[in-house]
């Protein structure tokens, strides 16, 4: 991590197939980063393995917690998977290398239906098999792939290898009306106002440039 005097921060994340002690300590030391109300925040993603969806949904509210005046850009140095896909859709701007793909599977999950059952019998003590019962990790999983319809449509992309053609196609790279808007989103009240007043401002006729080409040859 590097500090420019507040300007810009950059933040690595590893992403790794194993490793629990290793989000603890960068989760820690991102919140501690943001504490600092940077004005730039560069989380860069980088590794052959992926983020767990359970860490997913800790640095997504790690993040979602930060200063309105800090922008977070996220880029993506290799292909995604799961939960990493969620972590980097959370930049107001967004990077990923031209020849990285990002994927997330179908999570094998269902809402379990509401019942008055009794889930525990002192009289029956019977071994269950664990994998008969919902898995808390399909569950985040679920949680996750709820998170990133926000951006893609998941139920046509779920199991699919998504380029970054159509990652532009949905305007989530390289497209600036999108970016201003995500900006904005997190941009603190009297400066939204202040955007919004010169925008107007630079529509009026008043405010336009009085060297302007003759009516004849503007197309």
């Amino acid at each position: 991590m590097t500090n420019y005097g507040q300007e810009l921060l950059r933040f690595r994340m590893e992403l790794l197939y194993s490793g629990n002690s290793y989000y603890i300590e960068r989760v820690a030391k991102l919140e501690d980063a943001l504490a600092d109300v940077p004005k730039q925040l560069h989380l860069e993603l980088m590794g052959d393995g992926e983020i767990d969806f359970d860490w997913a949904l800790v640095i997504r509210d790690v993040l979602m917690q930060r200063s309105a005046e800090t922008k977070l850009i996220t880029q993506a140095r290799s292909t995604l998977k799961n939960g990493s896909v969620l972590v980097w859709l959370l930049g107001d701007q967004r990077i990923i290398r031209e020849d990285a793909r990002v994927f997330f599977r179908r999570a094998n999950y269902s809402e379990p239906a509401a019942t008055s059952e009794k889930v525990w019998d002192n009289d029956v003590m019977e071994y269950v098999d664990s994998f008969s019962e919902a898995d808390p990790e399909e569950a985040s999983l679920a949680r996750v792939l709820q998170l990133i319809n926000e951006y893609l449509p998941v139920q046509e992309l779920v199991g699919r290898i998504i380029d970054v053609p159509t990652l532009r196609q949905f305007g989530l790279i390289e497209n600036e009306k999108l970016d201003a808007l995500l900006t904005s989103a997190f941009r603190p009240a009297h400066e939204a106002d202040t955007a919004v007043v010169r925008s107007q401002s630079e529509k009026s006729p008043d405010s336009q440039s009085q060297t302007q080409l003759p009516k004849q040859i503007q197309k």
